[in-house]
Formats: structure tokens, C-alpha cells, sequence
């Protein structure tokens, strides 16, 4: 499947910015199960200091908001070719060994409620891969997509005691309770062709455990489907807070207003569209 992304970001300030400096992790890598045709940054109110691949290998922009800048905005556009590999990463690479993604982060250390679902998980956990399939469908179940009901600070046992959160907060649970079990897990960030509409809100999160004999494989929780053609891989790490698309600092901007708009779509190829297989809920819970 070839899929187009449009992604603007603008970021409005109330003051004047005397200084700030923002970590772009935007640009997608060739990688398994997908390759970057094109990809294009375009930066009003800033400009590029470098570019440098993460501890997790994800491609960073680091870029200055020019001083005085009444807003910042930042424009990705590109064509990624996918392809259906049933969810499967393959096996681990990079620069992180597995056993950093077995400790627990602030937004994904396990508490009484979080270790209620890993017992209540009725699966053999000598299959991990059957355990994981069925952790997944606990965690929707028990999780109701809500949009807004959390934030980026929300951490996975806050947001299973409240019973509803989103992608992100469905992909943290879910990294908890694995790594309980002493399963490696990982949080991706990037973009997901929805089967009802091409415009939405934010992107997509879902999250990849690494099964010994498979090596990694993607789980969306939220959609209850292992990813396929339809997503784009952008940026992992440990939790959101490392794969954040945008993450920075500024000084002397006052408020700051946040408007995204984004798109993602499928490329007609001659004068047929390729058509996906259709999973889960995946036409209505993006972000």
C-alpha cells in the first residue's frame, strides 16, 4: 500500500520567544514492513540547528524558534510504500539492549491495579504469544476508548483505574502489565490510515513486545488488531515521553496555542485503489 501524510503543526505564542528549542521526532525510516518513498520538512518561525538518530534509532530534527517568532510551523508531507507482515518487526537491532525495555518508566511502573489484570489475564503464560493476544482484549475491555479523558502525563495505572483513556494510555497498560512479566516491551508513535475518514485529529500509538523465536511484534490495543499496511512506524521508545513527535523547551513565549492538522491517505496506483484488509475498529480509534 502506498500511503500520502500531511502533518502541520503550529504552535502560537502570546509573548515574544527570546529562545526555545524543539526535538522533531517526524520523519519516518525504511525499516521492516515499510519504505519512505519521499519526505519533506518545511519550517515557518524556525530553522534546522541538526539532525541525529536517537538512543533509539529514531531520526530527530533539532530546530531553533527564531527569536521573536509569533508562532512555529512545522509542515511534514511524504509517501511511505507498506506492506501486511501479520505485525512481525523481527528481531531486535539498534543500539538499546532488550533488558532496557524490561524496566519500567514513570508513565508505565505497575501498581495494585495493573497487577489485578495481569492475574485476572486468563491465558497460559507459557505461550506468550497467545497471553499477549489475550492481555490485549483485557486491557479493551476493561479501558474505554475516550477521547480527552487523559493526557501525556496520564500513566498506565491511572488511566486502568479510570476505566478510559486512549491509544496511548492502552499501549502504556499494556507495556506495564508485559513487563511484569519480564516480556521487553516498547511504545511506537506514527500514523494510521483510518478505513472512514483521511483527516484526524493527532497520530497514533500502539505498542510492540518482543516474543523470543519472533523477535518484535506490534500490538494495537485499541483497535485489537496486530498493525498491517494501513500504519506507518514513526518513533519508538520505552514509553510515549521518548517517542513524542514534539518535545522542547522556550522562554519568554507566554501561553502557547496548539492547533494540528493531519492526513493520511492512500495513493491511487493507476486507476485502482489497493484495497486493505479491514480489522479491528481501526476506523475509529486513531490517537
Amino acid at each position: 500500500m502506498l500511503l500520502t501524510v500531511t502533518h502541520s503543526t503550529r504552535y502560537t505564542f502570546t509573548d515574544h520567544v527570546s529562545h526555545g528549542l524543539q526535538r522533531l521526532r517526524l520523519k519516518p525510516k525504511s525499516t521492516h514492513g515499510q519504505e519512505v518513498i519521499e519526505w519533506d520538512m518545511d519550517l515557518v518561525g524556525a530553522h534546522k540547528e541538526a539532525e541525529y538518530e536517537d538512543q533509539h534509532n529514531n531520526h530527530v530534527d533539532l530546530i531553533a524558534i527564531e527569536p521573536g517568532a509569533p508562532e512555529v510551523i512545522v509542515t511534514c508531507s511524504g509517501s511511505v510504500r507498506t506492506i501486511d507482515n501479520n505485525g512481525i518487526m523481527g528481531m531486535h537491532t539498534g543500539h538499546m539492549p532488550l533488558w532496557c525495555f524490561l524496566r519500567p518508566t514513570d508513565l508505565t511502573r505497575a501498581g495494585n491495579r495493573v497487577r489485578q489484570l495481569v492475574a485476572s489475564v486468563e491465558a497460559d503464560r507459557g505461550e506468550p504469544l497467545a497471553y499477549l493476544h489475550a492481555l490485549s482484549r483485557l486491557i479493551s475491555e476493561q479501558v474505554e476508548y475516550v477521547p480527552g479523558a487523559t493526557d501525556a502525563e496520564t500513566t498506565a495505572e491511572q488511566a486502568l483505574v479510570a476505566g478510559k483513556g486512549v491509544c496511548q494510555d492502552h499501549a502504556h497498560i499494556f507495556l506495564s502489565a508485559g513487563r511484569m512479566l519480564d516480556i521487553p516491551m516498547r511504545y511506537v508513535g506514527g500514523y494510521l490510515k483510518m478505513d472512514d475518514r483521511s483527516e484526524q485529529e493527532a497520530g497514533h500509538g500502539w505498542a510492540e513486545a518482543h516474543v523470543d523465536g519472533l523477535g518484535w511484534i506490534g500490538f494495537d490495543v485499541s483497535n485489537g488488531i496486530c498493525p498491517d499496511e494501513r500504519y506507518i512506524r514513526v518513533a519508538t521508545g520505552c514509553d510515549y515521553s521518548e517517542a513524542a513527535p514534539v518535545t522542547g523547551i522556550s522562554m519568554g513565549a507566554g501561553d502557547t496555542s496548539l492547533a494540528v492538522h493531519l492526513s493520511v491517505d492512500e495513493k491511487m496506483v493507476g486507476m485502482q485503489q489497493q484495497q486493505s484488509q479491514s480489522g479491528g475498529q481501526a476506523q475509529s480509534r486513531g490517537h
